[in-house]
């Protein structure tokens, strides 16, 4: 297996762009990720785009994007009100968006859903993704759900145990409209980032998980 590091690549990234559909799609699918690299670098500067929420929900992902990017040392983060579930009806008005986030910010790295999720929300931002940023390296992260739509990731971030740990709480502690659901908890988070962690061979045992489409060395 070749092994490449972040920090090793020609570009480093440190303009880095989260694209997430529902409040806490970004803490899920990359939020380790975001701690090891803050971790490594914290004058990385992030960029961090949520696209449907309601009171209730803004405000636990304004709290959960403080949690990840308490190191960042410059972050932006905007939190959208677009209908959940009713993105597809929504494409021309959410596309204007990523034309605006494209004038305002230009990313080393974006990370954004997987194209094959199963959620239509999720899809329709991984396709803007793809439309409007097209000389960037976009990494897609993987959401668990009732679905069964991981499908076969094919990048890895190693990830030592008390980070994963730390990304669980996070996410638990701010997103308290979420607890009610039976597969909202410590564990499924701690039992996938595990599962990538054996498929990469991880040193540290766990891992996130992306599906990387182009990545030009």
């Amino acid at each position: 297996m070749m092994k490449l590091t972040l920090g090793g690549l020609r570009s480093t990234p440190h303009h880095i762009l989260c694209l997430g559909a529902h409040c806490d799609d970004i803490e899920i699918g990359c939020g380790g990720t975001i701690l090891r690299l803050l971790q490594e670098d914290a004058e990385r500067e992030i960029c961090w785009q949520v696209f449907s929420s309601n009171p209730v929900r803004k405000r636990e992902a304004i709290k959960g994007a403080g949690l990840f990017l308490e190191r960042a040392k410059s972050k932006k983060v905007a939190v959208r009100n677009y209908r959940d579930s009713f993105f597809p009806t929504l494409h021309p008005r959410i596309k204007m968006e990523f034309e605006k986030l494209k004038e305002e910010f230009v990313p080393d790295l974006i990370l954004t859903h997987y194209r094959h999720d199963l959620h239509q929300d999720h899809r329709v931002i991984c396709e803007l993704t793809w439309n409007t940023f097209r000389n960037h390296l976009i990494l897609e992260y993987e959401i668990p759900k009732y679905d069964g739509d991981l499908g076969a990731p094919n990048l890895f971030v190693g990830l030592d145990r008390e980070t994963c740990e730390r990304k669980a709480k996070y996410i638990c502690d701010a997103f308290a409209s979420q607890r009610s659901k039976q597969w909202f908890e410590a564990e499924t988070f701690l039992a996938l980032q595990r599962l990538r962690g054996v498929e990469s061979n991880a040193r540290d045992k766990y891992a996130e998980a992306f599906h990387c489409r182009k990545l030009v060395l």
